[in-house]
């Protein structure tokens, strides 16, 4: 009998949560949940008490996933996703990174990491559709990648770069451009709000050329994100409207789906897609 993927999870907030229970529900028979961590361990236990039921799967720390898992899921923040999977990959364990903005500017050494200890680094595609065409695009030769982001006003309220802009996000009547500029810039004053361009700079020509503009659009009942590639394979066009994700206004669901997808791709025997 194969032996199940021991999968741990580091961050225990509505991304880490909806994961836990997807490979409780879903992925049972090929997959066990070994480990949770978070820094507040009230989280930690409170969440291995509506899955496993088992309060010893909760770590006191990082390093503790580590030695339980064979593949770990990091869901804390962009702040400690880059410290979280070098530490993962230097110990030989294959990790699933959910705050790409955190390591994108560093991907180039947690590859060198991945490959130096036998690992395996993997990106999700996250809140959008197309990235299975950027890829292959990149075989030949894109000329542009431009994202368009869409979202109600008050998905920016946080955001440090509106409030030095001094932006009146309740006066905003019609769509509104917040910023305009390349991939690099944009995970830079958005970090909690652009992960997408995250993804795209790393599957296609990285964050100084792909271009980013966000804009506020009161008509929004989602988050949408349009995405134009310019190829020699040809012209790509899509565009992804999202549902928020329940526990998280932040974070739209796809991202956990399409983390799940991809835990789903690593258990089964053949890959359908780029």
């Amino acid at each position: 009998m194969r032996k199940k993927l021991c999968i741990g999870i580091v961050g225990c907030g509505a991304i880490g949560t909806s994961l836990a229970k997807i490979i409780v529900k879903d992925f049972a028979a090929r997959a066990r949940l070994a480990a949770i961590y978070d820094y507040d361990t009230q989280r930690s236990l409170a969440l291995a008490r509506r899955t496993t039921g088992n309060r010893r799967c909760v770590c006191s720390g990082l390093e503790g996933v580590i030695a339980a898992s064979d593949l770990i899921i990091e869901a804390a923040s962009a702040s400690h996703s880059y410290g979280i999977a070098s530490r993962c990959l230097s110990a030989g364990k294959n990790i699933i990174v959910m705050s790409i903005g955190g390591v994108v500017s560093r991907f180039h050494v947690l590859k060198r990491l991945a490959e130096k200890h036998n690992a395996r680094l993997y990106i999700p595609s996250g809140a959008v559709c197309g990235i299975d065409a950027l890829k292959a695009a990149r075989i030949g030769r894109i000329r542009s990648v431009t994202l368009t982001t869409r979202k109600p006003p008050h998905s920016f309220r946080s955001v440090p770069y509106v409030a030095a802009k001094k932006i009146d996000l309740e006066a905003i009547r019609k769509d509104t451009v917040l910023f305009s500029g390349t991939a690099e810039q944009a995970m830079k004053y958005f970090p909690q709000n652009i992960n997408v361009a995250g993804v795209l700079s790393l599957a296609g020509i990285g964050p100084r050329r792909t271009r980013v503009c966000i804009v506020a659009s009161p008509r929004a009942k989602r988050n949408s994100h349009e995405i134009a590639v310019e190829s020699t394979a040809g012209t790509i066009f899509t565009r992804t409207e999202n549902v928020i994700h329940p526990d998280n206004p932040k974070t739209s669901y796809l991202a956990v789906l399409s983390a799940a997808g991809l835990i789903r791709q690593i258990l089964e025997p053949a890959r359908i897609g780029t």
